[in-house]
């Protein structure tokens, strides 16, 4: 079989699944070891595939804007959304805050809270934590968005050692009934796990029509915190799920 067939059955794997192990690709194409690792290889080269702690998943294409432009945009729907957010914070808790810019709305409303320890992988909300009362551990990794952000084998394994009260996130994509989009994806799995409640954090600019890759549904979370209400539809899917809008 060509090469360029298995490139294609690959992607194609990737396209339903998000991320794959080796010995799964292995045990559905029937091929070596040895052929699926050199077709990752060459396809990472490509661009077309990132290879990530024993397996692999696609290389989404954003459309997003720079990190350093998104976190000025609507800065008075995420400064909502963040302070719903902050009204689920306990002391004491231990929190896995992402590296949204949504998130980043957090710092002022934890001011007042006590022996808070916080997980991150963004490095600029590690400091201004820092500067607060608040115990900060930064999952290390590769900086994979550029100034501050975080990720790929090191940060997976580094937050796979951490249990935690509530973990906040925000995604790239969301669909109206409840699909989810994440470019962190195997960081978010693994928190998802280690979360005892999650709370996603989006906006409206976030729907999308469809997803290439879907990291989840509504169903992994605890709750879902927007700037816009949810449809009665959407909401009866997912009996279990706390919506909070956040409008003003």
């Amino acid at each position: 079989m060509s090469q360029k067939l298995r490139h294609d059955q690959i992607l194609s794997i990737l396209e339903k699944r998000g991320y794959v192990t080796v010995r799964y690709l292995v045990n559905t194409l029937h091929y070596s070891s040895a052929t699926i690792n050199r077709d990752l290889n060459e396809m990472q080269i490509l661009g077309l595939v990132k290879r990530s702690y024993g397996g692999v998943e696609a290389v989404k294409k954003s459309s997003l804007p720079p990190l350093l432009q998104r976190q000025f945009y609507m800065k008075k729907e995420k400064r909502r959304i963040a302070h719903e957010a902050s009204k689920l914070i306990q002391n004491g808790d231990t929190l896995f805050l992402d590296s949204g810019t949504t998130v980043q709305y957090l710092v002022p409303f934890l001011s007042d809270k006590k022996d808070l320890t916080v997980i991150t992988n963004n490095m600029r909300l590690a400091i201004e934590l820092g500067d607060l009362d608040i115990d900060v551990i930064c999952l290390g990794g590769h900086i994979v968005e550029r100034p501050y952000v975080l990720d790929g084998d090191e940060t997976v394994e580094n937050a796979m050692k951490f249990q935690v009260d509530k973990m906040f996130f925000s995604v790239d994509s969301i669909t109206e009934d409840g699909y989810i989009s994440g470019g962190h994806y195997l960081l978010y799995k693994v928190m998802l796990k280690n979360s005892e409640r999650a709370y996603l954090l989006t906006d409206e600019t976030k729907i999308a029509d469809r997803l290439d890759i879907k990291l989840c549904n509504f169903s992994a979370l605890t709750g879902v915190i927007s700037d816009f209400e949810f449809s009665d539809e959407t909401k009866k899917l997912y009996p279990n799920v706390e919506f909070v809008c956040a409008k003003e």
